[in-house]
């Protein structure tokens, strides 16, 4: 059994401290949406979907930095394919006090901890970066 998004995630927190520059992961409708929060968040300067030199799809990923400082500096994978941690909105935990951010699955699709509590949805925390 293999996790996916764990494994997205690895490269994403490996990339950022090594201090890359970019980063390539296995393409999916879910890390294309992880990838858009990131950017909103302003964690990641810009995600595009590519393919490899077989022909598979990934997608590239350039990490921002801020004066050599990377601005995604932990990212954690929360809810586990052996234990899925679901919660409503107003359970929803806040990320270092509110200054970072937990990724969530909802019925309106994947969307930053406060963008879910705004709308009054609850749902499944992916996981959380700062």
């Amino acid at each position: 059994m293999s996790d996916s998004i764990s494994d997205f995630i690895t490269i994403i927190r490996n990339a950022s401290r090594s201090r890359k520059p970019s980063c390539v992961g296995r393409h999916s409708k879910l890390n294309m949406n992880i990838c858009e929060v990131l950017q909103k968040e302003g964690y990641v300067r810009e995600f595009s979907k590519t393919t490899d030199i077989k022909g598979h799809p990934t997608i590239a990923l350039n990490l921002k930095y801020v004066d050599e400082t990377p601005a995604l500096t932990g990212i954690r994978r929360w809810s586990k394919p052996g234990r899925r941690l679901y919660y409503k909105c107003n359970e929803i935990p806040k990320v270092l006090g509110g200054l970072g951010v937990g990724i969530l699955t909802t019925s309106q699709g994947i969307l930053a901890d406060r963008d879910a509590r705004r709308r009054n949805l609850g749902g499944e925390m992916i996981c959380t970066v700062w």
